[in-house]
């Protein structure tokens, strides 16, 4: 059976969702944060994860923004397959919430029109919208602010079959290498891998937004997870 909804519901939803994700660190990653902080033994590294700390502590106590780039906003939505829109299009009513959570959080306001005219449309829209179609009659939104520091430094290569395991290795640790200490810390690192490139930049894109710490579900790309995370961490680069 279907459900009918107006698109206008999720203005106010999106609203939220993009002051929370401004706001407030996840309580998973600032878990990480400490767990990182006692087992971190250089002066300088503790130092840094403390900084790291106290900023999440108070931006969420004060209601403020993590970091002053609040990036471009991604949305993603899945919805349910016996979910039936009325009203404005989905797409005008994602960037009105957006609008809203920017202005009415103030914050900063970076996109632009058009990427060689460079003129600001002063309340961060266009959003990135992707959806999914999935089973059932509900719909789940996901805001992802996704800042220069971390979104600029990714990378694509196309790899030759017997390439295999090893060549993703060679290219996640050469690319960690040259970036260096350019991308804002701490380093969480999405990979895609297979499909085209699009596909695969947004698997990346996806794997982001999974538990921190949790390896994948099948045992051999968990394998290849943990022996990217150690080789990762031995190259002295980041935290």
């Amino acid at each position: 059976m279907s459900r009918i909804l107006n698109t206008e519901i999720i203005i106010p939803v999106i609203e939220k969702l993009v002051k929370k994700a401004c706001y407030e660190l996840d309580d998973n990653l600032m878990c990480s944060f400490r767990k990182a902080y006692d087992k971190e033994e250089s002066k300088i590294g503790k130092e840094t994860i403390k900084i790291l700390i106290d900023n999440g502590e108070y931006a969420k106590k004060e209601q403020l923004a993590c970091c002053h780039d609040t990036g471009t906003c991604i949305v993603i939505m899945e919805i349910g397959q016996h979910v039936c829109w009325e009203g404005k299009p989905l797409k005008d009513q994602v960037n009105q919430g957006v609008r809203q959570g920017y202005e009415n959080g103030y914050l900063r306001k970076s996109m632009v029109a058009d990427p060689l005219e460079r003129i600001n449309t002063n309340d961060n829209t266009p959003a990135i919208l992707h959806t999914e179609i999935v089973d059932g009659d509900r719909v789940t939104i996901t805001v992802m602010p996704k800042g220069g520091g971390s979104e600029n430094m990714g990378t694509f290569k196309t790899l030759l079959p017997g390439d295999g395991i090893d060549g993703i290795k060679d290219f996640v640790l050469e690319t960690v290498r040259r970036v260096g200490g350019n991308p804002c810390p701490p380093y969480i690192i999405g990979i895609g891998v297979g499909g085209t490139m699009d596909h695969c930049s947004w698997m990346a894109k996806k794997a982001l937004l999974r538990p921190l710490g949790e390896f994948n579900a099948k045992p051999l790309y968990a394998q290849l997870e943990a022996e990217l995370l150690e080789a990762v961490n031995n190259t002295g680069i980041g935290l």
